[in-house]
């Protein structure tokens, strides 16, 4: 629930938006620290789930802009990552029961009326353990942002070695592959300023944690054709992490599945072409009404 009654403010690249911080407990016990930007005025809840070496903060844009406006957002920093703890064992981030317990606190401890999921890259595996352990009932909707469905040559692009080189313990090499992989990120050169931005909430993860996200097996097929919710897959045409071959698997798989390809945008459509990203989604979300006759029921 809330840590208190005080409201803050985020501040930054010219931007401002006020959030309600949350602090989630976890099944295994780890404390998750969430961000409540919801209004009096919100409509559908809508949680944004960030990727790897991330953090909340990679939404800026989103909360900041109409979608906040429409919808009520939600965002947290997934488990070693941002505020939330950080445990370095590599058990917490291996076992997928694990991640789908954390999602499912988030849900209930911010009392998430059937949200839509938005998914950034690594987010989709986050989700996708989730709906592997709980189903879909207690959702409405998913948004694969150029995230991650399978885990293979056909679909990983020529930069995604990169989060390997990002677990290195040597600091200035860290900082390096850091660098490397935020300039991969998009089709056009960030600014200088969002470059500082994102490097500093990329360093808060540890190397250590960045190793246990990866190389663990992505088998994920049973589940996605076990999806019925509606699905929205965007991609942006010139990522070079994950290929627009994901976005054409996730389709694929799911029952209910549309794809749409931004020419000229990487990894980050949200934040290369937020504008066009928000009515994307608010389209999409105002097609997929939520089915309410379906029993919001967790599979065991």
């Amino acid at each position: 629930m809330s840590d208190s009654d005080t409201i803050r403010t985020l501040r930054a690249l010219g931007r401002e938006a006020q959030y309600r911080p949350l602090s989630i407990r976890t099944p295994d016990g780890l404390t998750i620290a969430a961000q409540d930007w919801r209004r009096k005025s919100s409509g559908r809840d809508v949680l944004l789930i960030h990727g790897f070496s991330q953090s909340h903060l990679a939404w800026l844009k989103q909360v900041s802009g109409p979608l906040a406006a429409e919808y009520g957002l939600v965002t947290y920093d997934i488990r070693g990552h941002g505020e939330s703890d950080k445990p370095l064992e590599p058990h917490f981030y291996r076992e997928p029961e694990r991640w789908a317990g954390e999602v499912a606190a988030v849900i209930d401890q911010a009392q998430l009326n059937r949200p839509v999921l938005v998914l950034w890259s690594y987010a989709g595996r986050i989700a996708l353990d989730y709906l592997g352990q709980n189903g879909d009932a207690a959702l409405s909707a998913l948004v694969f942002v150029n995230a991650t469905s399978r885990a293979d040559a056909t679909v990983l692009g020529p930069a995604h070695p990169l989060l390997r080189a990002m677990t290195q313990g040597d600091l200035a090499t860290n900082i390096e592959a850091t660098l490397k992989l935020l300039a991969a990120s998009t089709a056009r050169p960030l600014p200088d300023e969002d470059i500082r931005f994102m490097l500093a909430y990329n360093m808060v993860v540890p190397p250590a944690v960045r190793a246990n996200l990866t190389g663990r097996p992505a088998d994920y097929e049973a589940t996605l054709r076990r999806i019925r919710v509606p699905v929205l897959a965007l991609h942006g045409r010139e990522d070079t992490i994950n290929l627009t071959t994901m976005a054409d698997h996730t389709c694929e798989t799911v029952q209910n599945g549309r794809k749409i390809l931004y020419p000229g945008v990487g990894h980050m459509p949200f934040w290369e072409t937020p504008e066009t990203f928000a009515q994307d989604v608010s389209e999409f979300l105002r097609t997929a009404q939520p089915d309410t006759r379906r029993p919001a029921t967790r599979l065991t």
